[in-house]
């Protein structure tokens, strides 16, 4: 699903095509078999986009043949018939119906309302998590047994998990009997703890977080524990609910429902940055949707669709359910994001630090409409702990924008031909040694290594910004020996310049001029040049506010780096170690009379290391027109700002006293929307954060402009 402009545009997902009777058997057998695979040990030989295919396919086919539907089909069966249980359930715990574009949703609305009699005003719409359905049994209170969806009728005792899994309280704040349904997953940080823990215990890593939360849900013997976490998405009466609150969950709304479950304690998503909210009209729902849709590369667990139910109970009992599924409630499914295909080979590329970093070679893949053919394998040591090997199948994931990254072998896939990985054991860009005393190896010769990349970043727009100083003059001049570092950019003469192939006076000089110009850049740009590894341009500016100049920059530590928003305890080290690396480089551009200094910034007194990252010790100008306010830009500019780039943007929020930030939340105290807009402008509306053309920002903040 793409959004822009406020329009959303969906994909359909296409439906597998059965030609033939044996076909159709066959597309049976095998989403049978994998659907058992998920359901037994969270593992598949299909990705979610294959399953959902392939099932439609056979339905499609078996709405044709009616008098030839197979009795194992998995249409019109929870968990597709694969999930069996002996804990029964007291009220069927149902699967969701399926839609894929604005168009089957908006039928389905119209069914709804047929159904009813009536036209449906009020539905909940709220994420649908990717996980593992789970109903948890109160009793007076306290949390007395676990049980997993099943096929719906009854489910698996999964109760040895009570304990391991956060925003589960074992206690309710009131000593109720009910039951609460939801979702079991992994966030992303548990997942990466979790193949840690595996990994470390001699097991293979798990594929994504769903296998892993469905696997350790039920694992009962294993020599290590790691936490999941649960949102709730239902509260239902048991049949020994005191009657006066059975009748009373009988006549909630949805959205009550779930109100009520977040007083007694349990976690659901009203917390995140998709909150269940309720919509009007099927338009309004669908705008959600769009909403929830921009969002999701974002969030800290996954989601593979949008839950929509009618939000009124009485409109939930008139509408009734089926034997797989309730008519009041539909999933709109979004583009997979996870795709299973093979890795081919490992490219090993050297970036302009020097960092070595090796980047998977795919078999094409279709994810979100685009054709994936390689993804980031992160460094050598992740490669390690997750056993890759070539021509393994493997998880890929892509989100939005965000490079793909491989997850982890498919490891039941494996049929033995598979090739160890070889890591390189000299620099394969300039032969030299490799440092790999840090899980990121690096060439021993750094910068140096990439030395045109090097110098063309820190001549960039974004840092010292060197007009006429591109990729093309940049190779002229390291290739003439002219330039070996940034110090030597200063020291040019005319006469070397014009010494150049296609260099006369005029350019010459304009170089030169530009070059002069660039030693007057504030310092968070000149430390953004340096390209200081775990750092960009906005930590360089957070660092170089909240230090004012280099000189304290260079004499801090890591207990005082740390105290710098967004530098943690792994990466203050790091940063530091690097500054006196490139005490020599820096101590050059001090003698050519590059500035060292933020405009408007006083060094920040020095704290303990205690409580470092903490938003408001960055520094900024008193007393502008932005003073105290957090600022989030999004969309394009127009008018004075139309030639700024982001980064500018960013930097003119702070000089007039601002803190500009990438993301809209609570703390947000304005938010300059452009055109093409979408979800920050939307999250804007929703918390009450006030809005801003770039016209009326521009004649805010017109005194810092230029």
């Amino acid at each position: 699903m793409s959004v822009g402009g406020g329009k959303m545009q969906v994909m359909t997902t296409p439906v597998a095509v059965i030609m033939d009777a044996a076909a159709y058997a066959r597309a049976v057998e095998d989403a049978v078999e994998a659907a058992a695979a998920y359901y037994a040990s969270g593992t598949s030989s299909l990705d979610d986009d294959a399953y959902d295919r392939l099932v439609r396919g056979i339905a499609a086919w078996e709405a044709a043949h009616p008098d030839e539907v197979r009795p194992d089909s998995p249409t019109g069966k929870v968990a597709g018939g694969a999930a069996e249980g002996d804990v029964p359930h007291t009220v069927a715990m149902l699967s969701l119906d399926n839609v894929f574009s604005a168009e089957e949703f908006t039928a389905w609305a119209a069914s709804l309302g047929r159904r009813l009699g009536r036209e449906v005003t009020r539905f909940g719409v709220e994420p649908k998590l990717d996980g593992l359905a789970v109903a948890a049994r109160y009793t007076e209170g306290r949390l007395s047994r676990l049980i997993t969806r099943g096929d719906g009728t009854a489910g698996e005792d999964v109760s040895h998990a009570i304990g391991t899994i956060e925003g589960l309280p074992q206690t309710l704040a009131e000593p109720v009997t009910v039951e609460v349904r939801g979702e079991v997953l992994m966030t992303v940080a548990q997942f990466e703890h979790a193949n840690e823990v595996r990994t470390a215990h001699g097991g293979q890593p798990f594929a994504n977080p769903r296998n892993a939360a469905a696997g350790t849900l039920r694992a009962k013997e294993r020599a290590y524990t790691v936490p999941m976490t649960f949102f709730g998405y239902g509260l239902l009466p048991r049949p020994d609910t005191d009657p006066a609150l059975a009748a009373r969950l009988g006549e909630l709304a949805h959205s009550d429902l779930m109100a009520l479950a977040a007083e007694l304690g349990v976690h659901t998503t009203a917390a995140t940055e998709v909150p269940g909210v309720v919509a009007d009209t099927a338009e309004q729902v669908l705008a959600r949707v769009a909403e929830i849709a921009a969002l999701r590369a974002g969030l800290p667990f996954g989601i593979d669709g949008i839950v929509v139910k009618a939000d009124l109970a009485a409109d939930q009992q008139a509408a009734g359910s089926g034997s797989r599924a309730p008519r009041w409630a539909i999933a709109y499914k979004l583009p997979a994001v996870e795709k299973i295909t093979r890795l081919l080979e490992v490219e090993w590329n050297v970036g302009r630090t020097g960092i070595i970093a090796p980047r998977g070679v795919l078999e094409p893949v279709e994810i979100e409409g685009s054709t994936i053919t390689y993804a980031t394998l992160h460094n050598p040591a992740d490669i390690t702990r997750r056993d890759l090997r070539l021509g393994d199948h493997v998880m890929v994931h892509r989100a939005g924008d965000v490079i793909p990254r491989i997850e982890a072998p498919v490891a039941h896939l494996r049929t033995g031909a598979e090739r160890t990985i070889e890591f390189p054991s000299v620099c394969p860009r300039c032969g030299s040694a490799i440092d790999t005393s840090q899980e990121r190896w690096r060439c021993e010769q750094g910068r140096n290594c990439h030395l045109v990349a090097s110098l063309a970043y820190a001549a960039g727009r974004d840092q010292l910004d060197i007009e006429g100083l591109g990729g093309t003059r940049v190779v002229q001049l390291v290739e003439a020996g002219l330039v070996g570092d940034l110090a030597d950019l200063f020291a040019l003469t005319r006469e070397q310049l014009l010494g150049l192939d296609r260099m006369g006076a005029t350019s010459s000089d304009n170089l030169l001029a530009a070059i002069e110009t660039a030693k007057g850049r504030p310092l968070s740009r000149v430390l953004c040049a340096l390209g200081v590894r775990g750092t960009g341009r906005s930590m360089s500016r957070r660092i170089a506010r909240y230090f004012a100049t280099m000189d304290e920059i260079r004499a801090a530590d890591a207990a005082r780096m740390q105290q710098v928003e967004g530098i943690g305890t792994e990466k203050a080290p790091s940063i530091v170690a690097e500054l006196a690396e490139l005490g020599p480089l820096i101590d050059r551009l001090v003698a050519a009379g590059v500035n060292m200094t933020e405009p408007g910034a006083t060094p920040a007194p020095a704290a303990g290391a205690e409580g470092g990252g903490d938003e408001d010790t960055a520094q900024a100008p008193q007393g502008g027109p932005l003073s105290g306010m957090t600022v989030v830009v999004t969309g394009a500019m127009t008018g004075p700002l139309e030639k700024l780039s982001r980064n500018q943007m960013n930097e003119l929020i702070e000089r007039a006293g601002g803190r500009s930030s990438s993301s809209v939340s609570k703390k947000t105290t304005l938010v300059v929307a452009g055109e093409g807009a979408g979800s920050k402008r939307a999250k804007a509306e929703d918390l009450g954060v006030r809005l801003s053309t770039p016209d009326e920002f521009a004649t805010m903040v017109a005194d810092f402009i230029g």
